[in-house]
């Protein structure tokens, strides 16, 4: 068995922050890694901006602040250039990003990847073309992120009433969905709903950030008349359940994602989604055989309104969705992580 070291430098949050309330994806994804290693066998030490030590799902959570081991198996520093050659001496040292990489091109972290020359993790293959072909490193894999259980144990049901679901980042495409929301689709279907599960409390946003979810937030508020209602964020066991009594899913995409969990736990749970062909979503919906991806916001607008009224077309996203989208368990993710320790 193997000593992992892993390390974060963003929000506050450890292994029990995952549990007692809703969490951002790469955070979700950080715990879900550090806990399925360690249930495995292996050792795992979490640093992060966590408010004290402790011990949790066999990983020991500490402080970054309080410094890290200084030698282990595997090293992973978590999409910061402050945390990637925390560890001095590693067998396997990796950089798991997040985002799309162009970032990387920045003096800050190009002279620290061409030091500590790490392995890229990159979650799929949009991800993997961010990266500069002349970007210093030890390489690069692809693993993309696991699913948590409670979206991946779901049972074929019949079609619910006209209910869709945003569940991602409102600064991602919401602002749009309302519009195309309140002029086309609502007016097409006049019972359905549009269910909206979002909020600054997931992503630790303050200050400016927060301020500009909450605006178009409100905007979700106003609409309370064409169908839309708003909620607060929620534990993932709740999001499951919500998933579960809803028709489709509804985003547009963005070019700032990398992976998209919203959309891969709603897919897995067999809910049908509509999207555009922006950034990587359109590895996240099979076009046609669990859902749509949409050219253009007419065609986004229409596909919508089908999802929500033909019960024979539902099926047919659904049951594709079942059968195609359950993606990977952790401790799938995790043994490929366990592969590259050599």
């Amino acid at each position: 068995m193997a000593d992992v070291v892993m390390a974060d430098c963003g929000i506050v949050f450890d292994g029990r922050t995952a549990e007692a309330g809703p969490l951002g994806g790469a955070e979700t994804a950080f715990v879900a890694l550090a806990e399925a290693l360690a249930a495995r066998g292996h050792t795992v030490e979490a640093r992060s901006h966590c408010h004290r030590a402790l011990r949790h799902n066999g990983v020991a959570w500490a402080p970054l602040a309080a410094g890290v081991p200084r030698s282990c198996d595997l090293y992973i520093g978590n999409r910061s250039y402050r945390v990637m050659g925390l560890v001095a001496r590693a067998r396997r040292r990796l950089f798991w990003l997040h985002n799309p990489a162009r970032y990387l091109r920045k003096p800050r972290n190009l002279w620290r990847l061409a030091w500590h020359r790490p392995t890229l993790v990159l979650c799929g293959r949009y991800h993997a073309n961010t990266v500069p072909p002349w970007l210093p490193s030890g390489g690069r894999v692809i693993i993309p992120y696991g699913l948590l259980d409670e979206f991946r144990q779901p049972a074929e049901r019949e079609p619910p009433a006209p209910r869709a679901i945003f569940t991602s980042n409102p600064l991602r495409g919401l602002d749009w969905l309302l519009e195309l929301w309140a002029a086309r689709i609502a007016p097409a279907v006049p019972k359905a709903e549009l269910h909206v599960y979002a909020g600054p409390a997931v992503y630790g946003a303050d200050g400016e950030s927060a301020r500009r979810m909450e605006a178009v937030l409100a905007r979700a508020d106003a609409l309370h008349a064409q169908g839309v209602r708003r909620h607060p964020p929620v534990r993932h066991h709740e999001l499951a359940a919500a998933l579960a009594q809803s028709r489709v899913m509804l985003y547009r995409g963005d070019p700032g994602e990398a992976f998209c969990t919203a959309l891969a736990e709603a897919q897995s749970m067999g809910v049908p989604a509509v999207v555009q062909p922006l950034g990587m979503v359109a590895e996240r919906v099979s076009d046609g055989a669990t859902g749509r991806v949409a050219d253009g916001d007419d065609a986004f607008a229409e596909a919508a309104i089908e999802a929500l009224r033909d019960d024979d077309l539902w099926r047919r996203w659904h049951k594709g969705a079942l059968a195609t989208q359950r993606g990977l368990s952790w401790d799938e993710v995790a043994a490929r992580y366990e592969a590259l320790i050599g």
